[in-house]
């Protein structure tokens, strides 16, 4: 079984290239579905909401983001409880797909995570910050919390040094395609 992990800054283009390159060749882990779904479960929004000192209700996701801009501490907070249930997810996800020939994984923070060794092929998706903005603001997200993430991540030219493919994501959906497809070729 060989395992590809794509990776990449926020809003650089991640999900949109793991369906590219995943489709109609293997299943795709998400990373970012986990956490998504970690917080409809009360276990997680206990634990969060006793450190950040918020109530559940249903503005919860909206608190925690007022918490980050207001102390970006509370990242690597949350990060302590979310990480280990993503890895679980990942290795159970791995278990049940273990006779699969390919598997995706779209995983943010692979490389400060320390995923790397877990994977056979790694894909960096890279765009430049400016758009990667764009993005982020077009998808009704803040300016603030949009510059507390993005120096959360390591640097691009730190995470493309350790990354097997560097796929730049600055042009259109097509161009995307056409390298993506010029990857996954060799593996399949």
């Amino acid at each position: 079984m060989m395992k590809i992990a794509i990776t990449g800054s926020i809003a650089s283009g991640k999900t949109t290239a793991s369906k590219i390159i995943s489709r109609g060749k293997g299943p795709l882990f998400s990373a970012d579905l986990v956490v998504k779904n970690l917080y409809k479960k009360k276990i997680f929004k206990i634990k969060v909401s006793r450190i950040l000192n918020i109530k559940i209700n249903h503005n919860f996701k909206k608190e925690i983001k007022k918490k980050i801009i207001k102390n970006k501490k509370f990242i690597k907070k949350i990060e302590r409880i979310a990480h280990p249930m993503v890895r679980q997810g990942m290795f159970a996800f791995i278990k049940k797909n273990k006779k699969k020939k390919i598997l995706f994984f779209e995983i943010p923070l692979l490389i400060e995570s320390k995923l790397t060794n877990y994977f056979d092929i790694i894909i960096f998706i890279k765009s430049k910050k400016t758009l990667r903005l764009k993005r982020y603001l077009s998808n009704k997200g803040n300016r603030n919390l949009f510059h507390i993430l993005n120096n959360h991540q390591m640097k691009d030219t730190e995470k493309a040094k350790r990354c097997d493919y560097v796929v730049v994501n600055n042009k259109s959906l097509l161009v995307l395609k056409n390298k993506l497809s010029n990857i996954i070729k060799n593996y399949e």
